[in-house]
């Protein structure tokens, strides 16, 4: 492993993040290889054209489908035969009513009907969790899509005509596409386009939204564990396959053989050294906040960390193993929140006391320790305005060492309802 990862640089320093991830405006779509086209969003659209018709891997936002169709169709517009989903969340199949014909077949993981029914029984909460993050980003784009098309369409609720289990091949128009389940992918309904005859494959977002990063195995917004031992077999399907170009959902393709194999590597080892060092440490009798510091990964597997991190990693392959009880405290068993009595602690210290201590942390280089002891006063006098400044400080602190795209949106979230 260590040959093919010394020779070249990692790719995530040469990529770019996601907060250059943006909603589609294009007008034009972009030709990535030859008949394939991209229609760039908030996760690219791809169009396979062939003799005998169209086929369409991943729809994009309900919002962003006119801007997909409309640039597709301005290339090619004979009938869509198959609309291929890799994954079931919202920026990929929100489009579909506009990006399907009437003899359209929709294909997807066999697992999409899991994926579907929790986004829509959940469709509140995770928006709730997520807007934070997206909303500059869906307002632009929703404003443009109205300023271009006079409407914007509804967030489309898939339906699937084909179910992928392991693998699927079907030939349009003498193009050969053969679909291979990764469950182990950003969702456990992923699945990849491969197309054999011209070693490239559509991957979608199974790696994670930024390639080269370490994928989040639970995200901050909320979805299911991701199993990191599924990942790791996923990575290993697609780098088998010896892909030279490699079509994410975001961003430009990834060319060369060598060059896509020497990351899967790379991430492949990443995700495996975290997952044994959490096993390794849980036997150990290590609890998981000690974990999440001391577990680091070596030159050798630096991916980056713009989307997910490595200590959030950490905890979520201990919680997928073990749940949500930790053997620290009888008080995980009962439904008292940890910051109940913390109130208590700023009435009998004072809070003269607390704010003073917790400034000590914060100038420390501690803002975290500062940040629990002034919520705790926040929690007491919801206006007080030394304890809410403090906690300006620290968040500005934490933001400033921060290249993780969810960490970031957060921390300036909490920066604006402190200020």
């Amino acid at each position: 492993m260590s040959n093919e990862l010394d020779t070249l640089p990692p790719i995530h320093l040469e990529r770019p993040g996601a907060d250059q991830m943006a909603a589609a405006t294009s007008e034009h779509a972009i030709e990535v290889a030859p008949g394939i086209w991209c229609s760039p969003g908030l996760s690219n659209a791809y169009m396979l054209t062939t003799a005998d018709g169209r086929v369409v891997v991943n729809t994009g936002m309900g919002f962003e489908s006119p801007v997909h169709r409309a640039v597709f169709d301005a290339v090619d517009d004979s009938p869509i035969r198959y609309v291929v989903l890799t994954q079931g969340h919202y920026d990929h199949v929100g489009g579909l009513d506009q990006l399907r014909d009437p003899d359209t077949r929709v294909v997807a993981h066999a697992d999409w009907r899991l994926w579907r029914d929790d986004n829509q029984r959940l469709a509140a909460y995770r928006a709730s969790r997520s807007s934070f993050a997206f909303t500059a980003k869906v307002m632009a784009g929703r404003n443009a899509t109205k300023e271009r098309f006079g409407h914007v369409p509804d967030q489309s609720v898939p339906h699937v005509d084909i179910e992928v289990h392991d693998n699927l091949t079907l030939t349009v128009g003498g193009r050969t596409l053969e679909l291979l389940a990764t469950p182990g992918g950003e969702t456990t309904d992923s699945l990849v386009v491969w197309l054999p005859e011209e070693r490239i494959c559509l991957a979608g977002n199974t790696f994670g939204a930024l390639f080269g990063h370490i994928p989040n195995l639970v995200t901050m917004r909320g979805d299911r564990y991701r199993d990191a031992l599924t990942v790791i077999d996923s990575i290993d399907r697609v780098r088998e396959l010896g892909a030279e170009v490699l079509l994410t959902g975001h961003f430009e393709p990834i060319v060369g053989g060598e060059r896509i194999r020497a990351e899967l590597t790379r991430l492949r080892g990443a995700v495996e050294y975290l997952h044994d060092e959490v096993v390794a440490g849980m036997n150990a009798g290590k609890d998981v906040h000690t974990l999440m510091r001391e577990i680091t990964l070596s030159p050798a597997l630096a991916v980056g960390e713009g989307y997910g991190k490595v200590p959030w990693n950490v905890r979520a392959i201990w919680e997928n193993y073990s749940g949500w009880f930790h053997h620290r405290s009888t008080t995980e068993l009962y439904d008292v929140a940890p910051s109940a009595p913390m109130t208590d602690l700023v009435e009998l210290a004072g809070v003269e006391a607390v704010l003073a201590r917790a400034t000590e942390h914060l100038d420390s280089g501690r803002p975290v320790h500062a940040i629990y002891l002034a919520e705790a006063i926040v929690q007491l006098h919801p206006n007080h305005e030394a304890s809410r400044a403090l906690l300006v400080r620290a968040h500005r602190q934490l933001l400033e060492a921060s290249t993780n795209f969810w960490e970031s949106a957060w921390l300036t979230k909490q920066i604006g309802a402190y200020s």
